[in-house]
């Protein structure tokens, strides 16, 4: 099956089935249906099969990535919901780059207790490697 299904006569916009989705992103159709309930993607319907439009899959976009940087979905939905598709969009890019800041901060601090960890372990593995070749 195509990426891009027309399902309806006379729709000129593209849409994506559940499992096409899925399958480009690599989520679970459970995903898929979660972000539904919680209202980040808003598919039609025909009969029992969920079409996503072009839009939809932006947002699926915009989700993966925000969850992938550590946002939260409440977040992500936040921060989606502010698009005004006739408008430039300052509030949501604002909103957008206040979060982001705020979560580069919150990444380098684990970076950085990451670091020590390793650099902890790097030290104990080698003290317990040279007790390990020490003569009894």
């Amino acid at each position: 099956m195509n990426d891009m299904t027309d399902i309806s006569e006379g729709q000129d916009e593209a849409v994506y089935r559940i499992g096409d989705l899925a399958d480009e992103f690599g989520v679970t159709l459970r995903t898929l249906r979660f972000y539904e309930d919680k209202g980040l993607l808003k598919p039609t319907r025909a009969g029992v099969t969920r079409l996503f439009t072009k839009r939809d899959r932006a947002r699926l976009k915009l989700i993966l990535l925000g969850k992938r940087v550590g946002f939260s979905l409440t977040e992500v939905k936040r921060m989606i919901d502010l698009y005004d598709p006739r408008g430039k969009n300052d509030a949501q890019l604002k909103v957008a780059l206040s979060k982001g800041e705020a979560q580069m901060r919150v990444l380098e601090e684990q970076r950085a207790s990451i670091n020590t960890a390793i650099e902890e372990l790097e030290r104990t593995i080698s003290v317990v490697r040279d007790m390990l070749n020490e003569p009894e």
